[in-house]
């Protein structure tokens, strides 16, 4: 029996009022393009069945694309981390990561998630600015302020004073994420496969005093971590 006139105009109305929710979800993403959209969703639901993730606090992350500028300041338990953070953000991160960490078969990756390049070999000034830039534009940086993977698990390791530096010079606002129940894995990036329990708890914004330098704004950070975490010094 074919459709009537009033049933086709339904079914038309029910189709393209369909079209228009998947393509408003689909560009509801850090940079509100639809290829972008297609691997946030992705990573959303990868982080979601692979690693079980719970969040906490996230009612201290600004809302929509325009969160900067602001300084992600994150423990680091292992390579999945910064998809974790990102999955839970309206807003994108540019990440800062160790060149020694930067293999080159994924150098097209690396370019797309425009990630900030750090040499953690000696004294680092160009990443530093780069940083500094980014935010002064109102962008947004993601920082790991131990410079490697904690080791033993559930310890903290000591914070670079480059993410004091960034702070001071930039005199953006901090907001502190402690990450926890990431796989223990040798190798970093083999908690990308390995399933886990993750936890990811945002603490409130944090405004450094003007006059602090950056051992002063590394410190209160991370005694910020030292406190939620309760975790002792790594050696």
């Amino acid at each position: 029996m074919p459709l009537s006139l009033p049933s086709w105009f339904i079914l038309t109305a029910l189709a393209l009022l369909s079209w228009a929710f998947f393509c408003r979800w689909l560009l509801t993403n850090p940079r509100q393009e639809p290829l972008v959209g297609l691997i946030f969703r992705g990573m959303q639901a990868y982080v979601a069945l692979l690693h079980r993730v719970r969040y906490e606090g996230r009612s201290h992350l600004p809302r929509g694309v325009n969160a900067g500028p602001l300084v992600v300041v994150c423990n680091h338990t292992a390579g999945i981390d910064p998809l974790l953070v990102q999955a839970a953000c309206e807003f994108e991160v540019r990440w800062m990561m160790a060149n020694d960490m930067r293999l080159p078969r994924f150098e097209p990756f690396w370019q797309f998630a425009r990630i900030i390049g750090v040499d953690r070999q000696g004294r680092d000034t160009v990443s530093a600015r780069e940083a500094i830039r980014h935010l002064r534009a109102g962008g947004v940086i993601g920082v790991f302020p131990e410079g490697g993977i904690e080791r033993p698990p559930e310890t903290l390791r000591p914070f670079f004073a480059g993410v004091g530096l960034i702070v001071s010079r930039s005199k953006a606002p901090v907001l502190p994420v402690w990450i926890r129940g990431t796989p223990q894995v040798d190798r970093a990036w083999e908690s990308l496969w390995t399933p886990s329990r993750a936890r990811v708890t945002f603490g409130p914004l944090m405004h450094p005093a003007s006059g602090d330098g950056p051992e002063e704004i590394t410190r209160s950070v991370r005694d910020w971590f030292r406190e939620v975490s309760g975790w002792p010094d790594a050696d």
